[in-house]
């Protein structure tokens, strides 16, 4: 009867704490996003780093994730997995901001099993027309090409499929 209570007390005070840090975690991401001059898509023209032309326009119609990140961060390494499963459902265009040449982003990719069209953005370019100073950062934009959602850090595989969804369905 002791041991049961004590279980009981231990998955009730994981419970607590899990729901502290996601909430907490939320609020940081909330007051860290960027603030971007309009919710509207760029008209960009850009270039992958295997050479594939990507015009931003081409991607009105259907929700499409752009995310900020860089070989050197360690957030953004954990959630390499995270990216590659919502591109296999969901249009994903990444940005690696300064992260060597494109030679290791090339290994980086290959080392992490990664698929996803990746544009080295070696100047910062872009991460500054988009106000992005933390790593990872990710943008939503719905059907309509409108920002629907920016998140800064970690976002799991499950959260980013959620917001997708919403982004399809809006």
């Amino acid at each position: 009867m002791i041991k049961n209570l004590n279980i009981k007390k231990i998955i009730k005070e994981i419970l607590i704490a899990s729901i502290t840090i996601l909430i907490l975690s939320n609020i940081i991401s909330y007051i860290r996003q960027p603030q971007i001059a309009s919710d509207e898509l760029p008209h960009l023209s850009l270039q992958t780093i295997e050479g594939k032309n990507i015009n931003l326009e081409e991607y009105k119609g259907k929700p499409l994730l752009i995310h900020f990140w860089a070989t050197w961060c360690p957030t953004c390494k954990l959630e390499t997995n995270n990216i590659q499963r919502v591109s296999k459902e969901y249009q994903v265009i990444t940005i690696a901001v300064n992260s060597g040449d494109t030679q290791s982003i090339k290994e980086f990719m290959k080392q992490k099993n990664a698929q996803f069209d990746v544009i080295h953005d070696t100047d910062s370019t872009l991460a500054s027309q988009f106000s992005v100073e933390v790593f990872p950062t990710s943008f939503i934009y719905d059907k309509n090409s409108k920002l629907l959602f920016s998140e800064v850090g970690y976002t799991s595989t499950a959260g980013l499929l959620a917001r997708m969804a919403w982004a399809t369905n809006r």
